[in-house]
């Protein structure tokens, strides 16, 4: 049985668990606890394929256990996979709709949608699988690349963690916290540096494909709906930050969106 078929059970049978349990739990964040796991299950099934004898394979393979270890991490200590932790966005999102609408929308977009993308975004590996070629200098550089996203994403996270830790701490002691949303270190020039480095490094594995094939393939289209994804999610967080801090419209104004940049 070749690899992409395999995948692709793999994903009907991520999709089916996680839907159903949505259902029988009324929390809507299933995918989000699975995010950071199957795509090593895909890249390992590619990878797999070749016999793990292919070192850009490998190397694609490796730097997915990276991302999916520091994600698991962080999604974990903020208590991601505790029951109720389901994604506070989703609570907002129901109340605009009505019941039906909201199960539809699970259904299509939070199951079947984000899992398609967590299956897209590894599929440069299938292209690296059809075009077995020597690890080249442009896939060393691609790699160094990768860790260095990977590590402005860790050093993003744990910033906002480290806020977040201490606004709750000046609350619980009865102290109003001296801002309510981190606006220093990377979020002084990005808004969402975590959710840049987070699209950059999906960015990287398309461009291994890229490498592989020696061309543009279509497996960039994983990057390029991730992406997509991440606009919307963005808008929409944004949103909800607005309404309920009203000087996030200042920080807004002088503080790019998501690529990093000198503020305004």
């Amino acid at each position: 049985m070749d690899a992409l078929r395999i995948c692709l059970y793999v994903y009907a049978g991520v999709c089916f668990a996680t839907w159903l349990m949505s259902v029988l739990t009324r929390e809507y964040s299933w995918v989000d606890r699975i995010w950071s796991i199957v795509p090593l299950a895909y890249t390992g099934i590619f990878a797999g394929a070749a016999g793990f004898h292919d070192a850009r394979l490998n190397t694609m393979f490796t730097l997915v256990v990276l991302w999916g270890a520091r994600l698991t991490f962080n999604f974990a200590r903020k208590g991601g996979y505790a029951r109720g932790g389901e994604d506070y966005r989703w609570a907002v999102l129901r109340a605009r709709m009505a019941p039906w609408q909201f199960q539809l929308f699970n259904l299509f977009f939070i199951t079947l949608y984000q899992n398609a993308i967590l299956l897209l975004i590894t599929l440069p590996s299938q292209t690296a699988l059809d075009h077995r070629r020597s690890f080249g200098i442009a896939d060393g550089a691609l790699t160094v690349l990768f860790l260095a996203f990977l590590i402005g994403e860790t050093i993003a996270d744990q910033q906002q963690w480290r806020f977040q830790q201490a606004k709750h701490a000046d609350l619980d002691a009865g102290r109003e916290p001296p801002a309510r949303f981190v606006t220093t270190g990377l979020f002084r020039f990005s808004r969402h540096p975590n959710f840049f480095f987070e699209q950059a490094q999906w960015w990287v594995i398309a461009a291994f494909g890229v490498a592989a094939a020696q061309a543009v393939p279509w497996t960039i289209l994983g990057a390029i709906l991730l992406t997509a994804l991440f606009i919307g999610s963005t808008r929409f967080t944004e949103s909800i930050s607005i309404s309920r801090y009203p000087e996030y419209a200042d920080y807004q104004r002088r503080t790019s969106a998501v690529v990093p940049w000198r503020p305004r």
